[in-house]
């Protein structure tokens, strides 16, 4: 089954052989040229990928990226843009991207990232496909890849899910930085290390938010712990 892509570009040069390659590789693409559009279509179609450019004729990138989170869309958000500060780069992944590729890149790089994204995403299941419950109510479901306090559910994007599928997995003990970089964006991952940082931030606030009873701990120089809280 292909997976399939929306490509958010307006400028023609940028986006048509984007999609030409992405067509061959086997990905169903689509592509809106503006903001509005762009939200609209990753809420209501849930593709498996958007790759967002930032510079946008009718809003910022980051605002487009921002309300396809709050909209629900829970797919692969790839960030391309002109800006190379570090400062839009964490803001960019804060508001809920998964990656930041800076112009002028390479097709071959991008379309590795995109694999990444999608070899740990919802088309995978999380480790071991088996349902993790924890002692505070905290029912992490990898076969849905859905987590569920009571008979509320806790949206989490596809890196958030399995980030605490992981944590979840080895309750009360310390995973390192190395092995959920690995298990969740794969060994071969492109990016900056500074994606799990900004994950786990993300997770954290939605099981605050939700009381949740389980809390994201870090251990200084080596990795996270989740464990329930006191």
């Amino acid at each position: 089954m292909a997976h399939d892509v929306l490509v958010v570009e307006d400028e023609e040069d940028i986006a048509v052989p984007l999609m030409r390659t992405l067509e061959r590789e086997g990905y169903e693409v689509n592509r809106v040229s503006v903001g509005a559009e762009a939200v609209a279509f990753a809420v209501g179609e849930g593709p498996a990928v958007v790759i967002l450019d930032l510079g946008l004729p009718d809003m910022d990138g980051i605002d487009v990226c921002r309300q396809m989170r709050s909209g629900g869309y829970l797919g692969g958000i790839i960030m391309v843009t002109a800006r190379a500060g570090e400062l839009d780069r964490v803001v960019g992944l804060d508001v809920g991207a998964d990656d930041y590729l800076a112009k002028p890149f390479g097709l071959a790089e991008l379309l590795a990232r995109v694999r990444a994204l999608l070899r740990r995403s919802g088309s995978t299941p999380a480790p071991d496909d088996t349902t993790v419950t924890t002692s505070s109510g905290l029912k992490i479901d990898a076969a849905s890849r859905r987590v569920h306090l009571g008979d509320r559910e806790i949206a989490l994007t596809a890196k958030e899910f399995d980030v605490l599928a992981v944590l979840a997995t080895n309750h009360d003990k310390v995973v390192p930085r190395e092995t959920l970089m690995n298990e969740v964006w794969d060994q071969n991952w492109y990016g900056s290390t500074k994606t799990l940082d900004v994950t786990i931030g993300r997770l954290r606030s939605k099981l605050e938010a939700a009381a949740a009873g389980e809390k994201v701990v870090a251990i200084r120089g080596v990795g996270f712990r989740l464990e329930t809280g006191v």
